[in-house]
């Protein structure tokens, strides 16, 4: 019988998602403690439909690549900065052909509910499972769980919701467009940002299988 473990690998951190009126989704993953350590990745859905992973190195790409769905990988530097408070910070995101700037608006009234749950209980499977039921209802296209690539499992533990006030990009230097929602979803994986462009904090959390003799290359 062949034994099969699993280990849990978890990223903790913000994603920001904002669509453009020239059809081109975005979605930044700003992790500032992970098991590679502090990294940032964009994922591009373009107006064409094709999806494109931005990755610094190449633990990123495979490591994202391997959880969701991607029809181009791109081996370049990332750099996400954050300037200003919680409540009004502007970013700045730099990835070879992406410059994208966005400011944060106050916090959603969904970010409140999340800052009341005690963060040991937020981060647990049984209360994602929960909070699934509760997200597909009044968010279309937001899960907290479900089966990512190479039949990994993945929930998003959120523990805060912003909205995004100000959102502008360019792509080698041509402008996408004024901000707009998330639509249609960009179908990397099982899940989609909230359709409103927003930053949200959280803990993602997979799940990996781990067959003998297959060493994942995680730290």
């Amino acid at each position: 019988m062949t034994h099969i473990r699993s280990t849990r690998h978890r990223f903790h951190g913000h994603i920001a998602g904002a669509g453009t009126s020239g059809g081109t989704r975005l979605v930044l993953g700003c992790w500032t403690r992970t098991p590679h350590g502090p990294f940032a990745d964009v994922m591009v859905a373009h107006p064409d439909g094709r999806r494109e992973l931005l990755a610094p190195d190449e633990w990123v790409a495979d490591f994202v690549a391997g959880t969701y769905e991607f029809d181009d990988v791109r081996i370049l530097p990332v750099h996400a900065q954050r300037t200003g408070t919680a409540q009004n910070s502007m970013w700045h995101v730099a990835a070879g052909p992406l410059t994208w700037d966005f400011t944060v608006g106050p916090r959603d009234l969904l970010g409140y509910v999340l800052r009341a749950v005690p963060a040991p209980i937020g981060r647990t499977l049984t209360f994602t499972r929960a909070s699934d039921v509760v997200a597909r209802r009044i968010m279309p296209g937001v899960r907290t769980l479900g089966t990512a690539g190479n039949d990994r499992l993945e929930w998003y533990s959120a523990s805060d919701l912003h909205g995004l006030s100000e959102s502008t990009a360019t792509w080698d230097g041509a402008p996408l467009g004024a901000m707009t929602d998330m639509t249609p979803p960009p179908d990397f994986g099982f899940s989609s940002t909230p359709r409103k462009p927003s930053l949200t904090a959280l803990t993602s959390t997979v799940r990996v299988h781990v067959r003998p003799g297959n060493n994942p290359q995680i730290p």
